[in-house]
């Protein structure tokens, strides 16, 4: 096509596609492509529209011919209609769904394209694919493909020239004769790059540059080759992710959990799917990628929740306190001395030997009915991959039938729960509680058990609790999860792995940085974590994204981590403010806030060292300021202005970050060096630091 062509085609599509003069693509076939796929869209949404017009009054006749006819209607004739409404209703929301997934198309249909022409094919021509957030076919015509189906792996993982994937039938071997990517917003063309080497690069660099926003957005247009790696990693059972702070290791948990529904939606649904996450904050700010993707939500949890529904009715606990805040030196060395594997060592040991210890059986006998000792031992033994008191009840159980069995005379039998009563007698210790507490004499430990009220717990007892309760009473064993995510895998003691490995057992993704420690009483290591999952596929991220490279190389001198390499986007470098006054430091605050708020960007993150200086801080800006508080309390992230504490901003982003009292009574021991390096990163284009005093040592200049 001659150039003057090329211009006169140009300026054809220009309009209808609504592209600036500065922004138009080099491709005017993709301009012509994009308005038939937005027409064949349009097409379809008003179908759908007519669809679920249909429904609803197809679901709203038959509920009022329930209504006017209540009297009339025979019982067998009301379950059929009642049957008929919930059948509707599924359709209606099946239709709904798909009406939502084409509003969503129709705003960004697609992101790429691949031409790939394969190796056995006897066409002239390659097959062109259009990948996008969804699959989307017309006319039985597969016009769009989904990001997670089998073809669209070679965009990420393949350059142009030879090429292949794996589908369902067996590997497909062939050549990329051609890669472009693209950025449509509002049903318009922003850009359109023709493949090269650097294709991932300029557009990273492009969606990089994009300020920040209240929730986590999905990565499907910027997926790096070892990412989509790890996403559709099908077959490990449990996968361990070390990744540097800004890798994308969360996104990366929550994509693979999006292909993981796609590729298995007849066994797995987003019910069927939870995330541990390290607090309520976090939680809301990843709510929207799934389904952003078109998937459901999937339920968030945390480590407490799970304590109050295994411990409801069995005793009580306090929450965790903030170990910064906490100046009680015992309970930071109760707290140390059960965060370490030993501990957990310790623990199977008493408990391997337990069940000899604490069974002590007699002649159980009920008239002329007798189960003697040595075969209530025998029995005892014969269960012993079972809880304690589920062995008693499975041991009464074999009673009654042996009576039942030998009962030629039909006299009296005595009842089922008479004779687990005798058996329970027969235990040295009667609940988990007399058993964890006789674990601290064994230890010659005592002082490291303390209960600070009747029937309550101290946080860092309950998971060591819950595993002696699962050896002695057993745990309620999760059915329904078929797949966890563990986020922040640096943050949970060994102890608490080893309940959760009780409670769910499944596949599992687990992730995290070891080098963004929270609580300096944890004490184990990412070694340790891999021998607790010694058969799991580990797998290390150490390219930061989130950050320019001028703020990650600010935070490499404040923690040096080898192994963090930034990607090279450049920006401002940090600045370090001097302040003769607190209201000084105050004053150079406000200042700060009057650039962001002209700046362009969305958020802006003022991170305290903890909750308590958080809130205080809140408590002063509050009154000049609009601000947002985020704290264990309040774990809403928004748009604008954010307060939080280091502990609170964990898995979070803003686009500037300021830190407040950088200064050597603040930040000053070898554990702050953690929670600075976890405040710098949190900033993805700008990075403020003020203090007063004495700046920061941590802070290599």
């Amino acid at each position: 096509m001659s150039g003057a062509k090329q211009m006169e085609e140009h300026a054809s599509y220009t309009k209808r596609s609504e592209v600036k003069p500065d922004e138009i693509p080099a491709f005017p076939d993709e301009l012509i492509h994009l308005d038939d796929i937005k027409q064949k869209l349009n097409d379809a949404l008003k179908q759908a529209n007519d669809t679920v017009g249909h429904i609803d009054k197809e679901y709203t006749a038959t509920q009022q011919y329930m209504v006017q006819n209540r009297g009339e209607i025979d019982p067998h004739e009301m379950f059929q209609n009642r049957l008929a409404l919930k059948q509707i209703d599924n359709r209606g929301a099946l239709a709904v769904k798909s009406k939502n997934k084409l509003l969503k198309l129709i705003d960004s249909p697609y992101f790429a394209r691949i031409d790939f022409l394969e190796e056995a094919s006897e066409l002239p021509a390659p097959a062109v694919f259009y990948i996008g957030r969804f699959a989307f076919t017309h006319n039985n015509e597969l016009l769009i493909s989904d990001w997670r189906s089998p073809v669209a792996s070679m965009f990420y993982d393949c350059e142009v020239g030879f090429a292949g994937y794996d589908a369902p039938i067996g590997r497909i071997d062939g050549k990329l004769t051609r890669k472009r990517q693209f950025k449509i917003k509002n049903s318009r063309m922003e850009y359109a790059l023709e493949s090269s080497v650097n294709i991932q690069d300029d557009v990273l660099q492009r969606e990089l540059s994009q300020t920040s926003s209240e929730k986590m957005k999905s990565i499907i247009a910027t997926i790096q080759k070892e990412q989509n790696q790890i996403i559709r990693n099908e077959n490990t059972g449990t996968l361990l992710i070390q990744g540097v702070a800004g890798s994308g290791k969360t996104s990366i948990a929550l994509h693979r959990i999006a292909y993981l529904l796609y590729r298995f939606k007849d066994k797995l649904s987003a019910k069927n799917v939870t995330i541990l996450s390290p607090n309520k904050a976090f939680g809301d700010y990843i709510s929207n990628v799934l389904p952003e993707l078109g998937e459901e939500p999937i339920y968030e949890t945390g480590f407490e929740d799970i304590a109050e529904v295994q411990l409801e009715g069995v005793i009580h606990f306090e929450s965790d306190r903030d170990a910064l805040e906490t100046a009680d030196c015992q309970w930071a060395q109760r707290v140390r001395f059960k965060s370490t594997p030993d501990f957990l060592k310790k623990m199977n040991e008493y408990l391997a030997q337990m069940p000899e210890s604490i069974f002590e059986p007699s002649d159980c006998t009920f008239g002329r009915f007798t189960a003697k000792k040595d075969w209530l031992q025998s029995r005892f033994e014969v269960y012993y991959n079972h809880p304690i008191k589920q062995r008693l009840q499975m041991i009464a159980d074999d009673i009654l039938d042996r009576f039942e069995t030998n009962n030629l005379t039909e006299e009296p039998l005595p009842k089922p729960k008479a004779v687990l009563k005798s058996l329970i007698e027969m235990l040295k210790v009667k609940n988990t509680l007399a058993l964890y507490k006789d674990f601290y004499k064994w230890l010659n430990a005592a002082d490291k058990f303390v209960m600070p009220d009747k029937d309550t717990l101290e946080w860092a007892d309950v998971y060591p609790f819950m595993y002696f309760h699962a050896a002695f009473e057993g745990l309620q064993e999760s059915q329904l999860i078929r797949h966890l995510v563990i986020d922040e895998m640096q943050d949970y003691t060994p102890v608490q792995y080893a309940v959760i490995n009780i409670i769910f057992k499944c596949q599992k993704t687990i992730l995290g940085d070891f080098g963004q420690f929270i609580n300096p009483n944890h004490l184990h290591t990412l070694e340790d974590l891999k021998l607790i999952y010694a058969g799991a596929e580990f797998i290390s991220l150490n390219k930061s994204y989130r950050s320019t490279y001028e703020i990650i190389t600010f935070a490499k001198r404040i923690q040096n981590v080898a192994a963090l390499e930034p990607v090279e986007r450049h920006g401002d470098t940090p600045d370090i403010i001097y302040c003769r006054s607190e209201t000084e430091e105050y004053e150079q605050l406000k200042e700060r806030i009057t650039t962001f708020k002209s700046s362009g960007n969305v958020t802006l993150g003022i991170i305290l060292k903890t909750n308590g200086m958080a809130k205080a801080f809140y408590d002063v800006l509050n009154k000049s300021c609009d601000v947002n508080l985020i704290s264990p309390e309040n774990a809403k992230f928004a748009n604008g202005i954010s307060i939080t504490s280091v502990q609170m901003s964990k898995g979070l982003e803003f686009d500037e970050v300021i830190i407040p009292s950088a200064n050597a009574d603040t930040y000053c021991g070898e554990y702050d060096r953690s929670l600075l390096y976890i405040a710098c990163t949190r900033a993805m284009h700008r990075l403020t630091l003020t203090y007063t005093g004495e700046l920061s040592p941590l802070i290599g200049l």
